[in-house]
């Protein structure tokens, strides 16, 4: 063969390999491919490709550029018939490569400490991943602490709260070996207080909230930090006894009130709230904070292991303090960097208070981004998991788009769903010169052709979307699995032949049908017939829109949004 033929079937073969991880890499990642993914899959096959990999870059950075100016219908198709067999994902959830925890003796116990103001959120979940993939990697075992003390003006425990968050962790298929409430262990906590008021470690402050923060933001002592030990004793008690209102005493341990960090000289360690308890009504009124219910329960529930946010070391530190001052030991602490999705804000406070005014439909509304919002919406569980463990144990914090998110669902949930037609705002078109056909059949999944077809009607009265209508307006068009049109209110029938022109959904009978977006917002359309076949809690693919759950088949039908 000629020396010419032979470098140009070199560059057709390169091109077809580059082109085909192109568009593998574009369809899992929300029709966008990456370069630098692409060339590695690439020289992966082909490592001979290594020593031109400077060339072989610059043609990576051409195709992929071309494929990206493709729609993900578009992409999808092409692969479909180029190499079909890169649209089946891998089942199953990868393993993730975690950091050994450090100083591991024997049994490893961990704990989940989630406040039950409301339904555990994306944000939540990675604190409760990384504990549940550790507590299974070491044979261990999880504890589920519900941090219900009273310990804000702002956030207050709320009945639902505790099954909701049970409700989630079940979802995510954590296993949980133990639950303890700490409005359940208030006398522990007392004992404790009361240990570091009789050893001088703590006092009673009777300090208004602007003196204690002005005071301390200068490094100065109050005039109660050096109360005798029997006149905090005394005052302790009176805190017990109901003598004091809420803000007129707490209880502060003595650290160093030169330390270069301010909130950390002598932290206050119980407060007063009269507000009632959602499991323990009234009886209590003087609340332990964060640092020392958890100092008291790391050390007694036998924690191993804390995993928490870097921006709670000071919270790291109050507890060894404490622990240091009474002569016992507790866990290894073990930090990660927060996780953030781009341009959602997440509260598990803020959606009771949204949930309260209206301003949300309630836990499984979208814009909570709850394990239930979530659920609701057709995502897999497997893919928050995956998702979440894809940053380890990172120091660094991390912005993420929810399309991560999306790809990892989409490579779990795209061999599962069926296809339908949904045509959101509905434009009627007239079909002049159409032949007798009465109906169309249409592949249930395009990869699975066992699972058979569906029998779509038809008739020279159909419905576009109107964003397809105004776009290809006057130009030919196929309707997809049907015929080809030259598109206006009154189409011409152009031929049945399937032709390499926009292809769009469409239907003749129809179901109405609304879908609830991300943001809240509700698209409707038209769907078609066969939707009657679905069912509540099945998730289907609406052709060139994106996958959805169908929540409640009714007149309309609704459904929720997952993603595209």
């Amino acid at each position: 063969m000629p020396k010419y033929l032979n470098l140009y079937f070199a560059n057709v073969s390169l091109d077809s390999l580059i082109r085909k991880y192109a568009l593998q890499n574009a369809v899992f990642y929300e029709g966008k491919a990456n370069p630098k993914s692409v060339l590695g899959k690439v020289l992966a096959e082909d490592e001979s490709l290594r020593s031109k990999a400077k060339e072989v870059s610059t043609l990576v950075d051409k195709i992929v550029a071309e494929v990206n100016t493709l729609t993900l219908d578009d992409q999808t198709e092409e692969l479909r018939e180029i190499a079909p067999e890169l649209l089946v994902k891998e089942k199953g959830v990868k393993e993730i490569k975690l950091p050994d925890l450090p100083n591991v003796k024997d049994e490893v116990v961990m704990r989940l400490a989630p406040y039950p103001s409301g339904p555990l959120h994306i944000g939540n979940a990675r604190m409760v991943l990384l504990n549940d993939a550790y507590v299974k990697r070491y044979g261990g075992k999880l504890l589920l602490v519900y941090d219900d003390t009273i310990g804000s003006e702002e956030k207050l425990p709320i009945t639902e709260a505790y099954g909701y968050i049970k409700e989630g962790l079940d979802w995510l298929q954590v296993d949980i070996h133990e639950v303890v409430y700490k409005s359940d262990r208030m006398d522990m906590f007392y004992k404790w207080g009361e240990r570091l008021v009789n050893e001088g470690h703590a006092y009673v402050c009777e300090c208004d909230v602007e003196t204690l923060r002005s005071l301390r933001g200068k490094g100065e002592e109050c005039g109660h930090r050096n109360q005798s030990v029997e006149e905090n004793q005394e005052k302790w008690l009176k805190m017990l006894d109901g003598y004091y209102g809420e803000g007129e005493a707490v209880v502060r341990i003595k650290t160093d009130m030169k330390h270069p960090n301010p909130a950390f000289r002598d932290r206050v360690l119980f407060r007063i709230s009269k507000r009632d308890h959602p499991r323990v009504g009234g009886r209590y009124h003087v609340w332990p904070m964060l640092e020392l219910s958890w100092a008291v329960d790391d050390h007694l529930l036998g924690v191993t292991h804390v995993l928490r946010g870097k921006e709670l070391v000071m919270e790291d530190m109050m507890e060894k303090w404490i622990w240091d001052m009474l002569g016992v030991e507790g866990p290894e602490f073990v930090h990660y960097g927060m996780m953030r999705l781009k341009g959602i804000k997440l509260s598990k406070s803020q959606v009771r208070r949204e949930i309260e005014k209206g301003a949300l439909t309630g836990i499984s509304d979208p814009r909570t981004w709850s394990m239930q919002s979530l659920r609701r919406r057709g995502f897999r569980p497997e893919a928050v998991r995956e998702f979440v463990l894809s940053f380890g144990m990172s120091l660094v914090d991390i912005e993420v788009p929810a399309e991560n998110l999306y790809a990892e669902n989409r490579k779990l949930v795209d061999a599962e769903a069926d296809r339908y037609f949904f045509v959101p705002n509905p434009v009627q078109v007239e079909i002049e010169g159409l032949p007798e056909i009465s109906s169309v059949e249409a592949p249930l999944h395009p990869e699975f052709s066992e699972r058979g077809k569906r029998e779509i009607a038809t008739g020279n009265v159909v419905y576009l979307p109107r964003e397809d209508f105004d776009e290809y307006k006057g130009e030919k068009i196929r309707l997809k699995d049907f015929c080809n049109i030259l598109l206006d209110e009154k189409s011409e029938f152009v031929s049945l032949q399937v032709e390499d022109i926009p292809k769009v959904q469409w239907v003749h009978d129809y179901l109405v049908v609304k879908v609830v977006m991300p943001d809240g917002t509700v698209t409707e359309g038209y769907g078609e017939k066969n939707l009657e076949n679905t069912e509540e809690g099945q998730l289907v693919q609406f052709e060139r829109f994106g996958f959805v759950m169908i929540d409640s088949k009714g007149d309309p039908l609704i459904a929720y949004f997952a993603h595209k």
